[in-house]
């Protein structure tokens, strides 16, 4: 569960390294925590450091986010039990687009649910 101020990875090849979480985007009055599918309001703490011209992104840059790995368990109704080692987003666009052409490691089958079949195209794999 990703809470506001969670430093996240970012598992796509945007540009972006570390990003931190600003906001939860989810129906509700003021939702404290995000589970994996959910939109995040991000902001950039740090860029890879091998391609800064190329990089779609920049340090301090506002954008959007899904949750596509989370350090706590993910219970499905077959009652598998998922656990990443890390919490990790792949970043949007305004669009709810990615940005990036690859995203790095596998993503969980939720991410189809909540209609973000592009992320799991540009995957190398689904859980």
């Amino acid at each position: 569960m990703i809470q506001v101020q969670t430093l996240l990875k970012v598992s796509d090849n945007s540009g972006g390294k570390i990003v931190r979480c600003l906001k939860i985007l989810k129906k509700g009055h003021q939702p404290r925590y995000g589970k994996i599918g959910e939109v995040i309001v991000v902001s950039v703490q740090q860029i890879r450091s091998k391609n800064k011209q190329t990089s779609k992104v920049k340090k301090g840059d506002v954008l959007y986010a899904v949750i596509t790995k989370t350090s706590s368990p993910l219970k499905r109704r077959t009652g598998l039990s998922l656990q990443f080692s890390h919490n990790a987003v792949v970043l949007l666009n305004k669009q709810l687009k990615p940005l990036a052409t690859r995203v790095l490691g596998v993503v969980p089958r939720e991410l189809r649910n909540n209609k973000f079949a592009k992320i799991i195209s540009l995957s190398s794999g689904t859980i």
